[in-house]
C-alpha cells in the first residue's frame, strides 16, 4: 500500500478523469490520497471530492500564492477543519521564487495556520520555495514559543540544511517526482540521511510527473514512481519503502483512520 500525501484532485486537469484516475491510483497500489486545499473559497470544491470517494481526504489552507487575495485567520481554519474529512492544515508558507503575494501577508498566514495545527493537532503542510530561511525561522519560533506541533515540508526542493531543521523539529520530509530529476543532486542526497521514519511521497499532481512520466499530466498513480525512485536511494526495497512511508503517514496523520487489515479495530 502506497498512500498520496499531496495532490490537487479538485483541479480542472482532472474534470473529465478524475473516476478512472482514481481507479488507476488503486491499480498502482495508491490506496489512499490527501487532496489538498489551495484556497479557502474553493474549499468547498475539494471537500466535496473527499467526501464522494472513500479513499481521498482533504486539508482546509491557503497557499503562499494566494496569501495577498485572501488572509485566513486561526479560527476559521480551526472551524473548518471540524469536518470528518478534513485531516490537515494547509498547504501554506512561503514562496519567494514567484512573489505571488507579498511576504509579509504569506508570514501571517503561515502563522495563522500554525495556530491552527497546534489546535487541532492535524499536521501543518508546508510550502516553502527560495524562502527557507524564512519558513526555519517562523517555524521555530511558533515551536520555541508555544511548544511543538504536527507537520511536514511538502515537495521538498531543498538541501540538508532544511531537511535537518526539521526533522529536529519533529517534521516529516515529503518527496515527489522532483527527486527522480537528473539535476535534483542536492534533493537526492537528503535521501539518505533523512531517517526512514520521517519520509513520506507524494505527487502534488497534476505538476511534477516523476520520471518516466516526465513531461506528462501528473497522477496519484504515479506515486509508485518516486516510491521506488526513494527506496534505491536508500537502499532498501519498494515494498519496505511502501510500508514505511505508509507508517509514517498514519502517524502523521491521526485522523484517517488506517485500512490495513493489521490495524483495524473491532467494536
Amino acid at each position: 500500500m502506497l498512500v498520496d500525501s499531496h495532490c490537487h484532485l479538485d483541479f480542472p486537469d482532472f474534470d473529465e478523469d478524475r473516476d478512472a484516475l482514481i481507479e488507476r491510483a488503486a491499480e498502482a497500489g495508491v490506496d489512499l490520497m490527501v487532496t489538498i486545499s489551495t484556497r479557502i473559497s474553493k474549499f468547498p470544491g475539494v471537500r466535496a471530492i473527499a467526501e464522494r470517494y472513500d479513499n481521498v481526504y482533504c486539508s482546509v489552507g491557503v497557499h503562499p500564492h494566494e496569501a495577498g487575495d485572501e488572509q485566513v485567520t486561526a479560527d476559521q481554519l480551526i472551524d473548518l477543519a471540524q469536518h470528518p474529512r478534513v485531516v490537515a492544515i494547509g498547504e501554506t508558507g512561503l514562496d519567494y521564487y514567484y512573489e505571488h503575494a507579498p511576504r509579509t501577508e504569506q508570514a501571517s498566514n503561515l502563522e495563522a495556520h500554525i495556530i491552527a495545527a497546534r489546535e487541532t493537532g492535524l499536521p501543518l503542510i508546508v510550502h516553502t520555495r527560495d524562502a527557507d530561511d524564512d519558513t526555519v525561522t517562523i517555524l521555530k519560533d511558533a515551536y520555541h514559543r508555544d511548544g511543538p506541533y504536527p507537520g511536514l515540508i511538502h515537495c521538498f526542493s531543498a538541501g540538508q540544511d532544511l531537511a535537518d531543521a526539521m526533522v529536529e523539529m519533529g517534521f516529516y520530509i515529503s518527496y515527489s517526482g522532483i527527486v527522480t530529476f537528473k539535476k535534483a543532486e542536492a534533493v537526492r542526497n537528503t535521501v539518505q540521511h533523512v531517517p526512514l521514519s520521517r519520509i513520506l511521497v507524494e505527487t502534488d499532481s497534476p505538476y511534477l510527473a516523476p520520471v518516466p512520466k516526465r513531461g506528462k499530466r501528473n497522477e496519484p498513480a504515479f506515486t509508485a514512481h518516486t516510491a521506488a525512485v526513494v527506496a534505491d536511494l536508500k537502499g532498501i526495497e519498494a515494498v519496505a519503502m511502501a510500508k514505511a512511508t505508509t507508517d509514517n503517514f498514519f502517524r502523521l496523520f491521526t485522523k484517517v483512520p488506517d485500512p490495513r487489515p493489521s490495524h483495524r479495530t473491532t467494536a
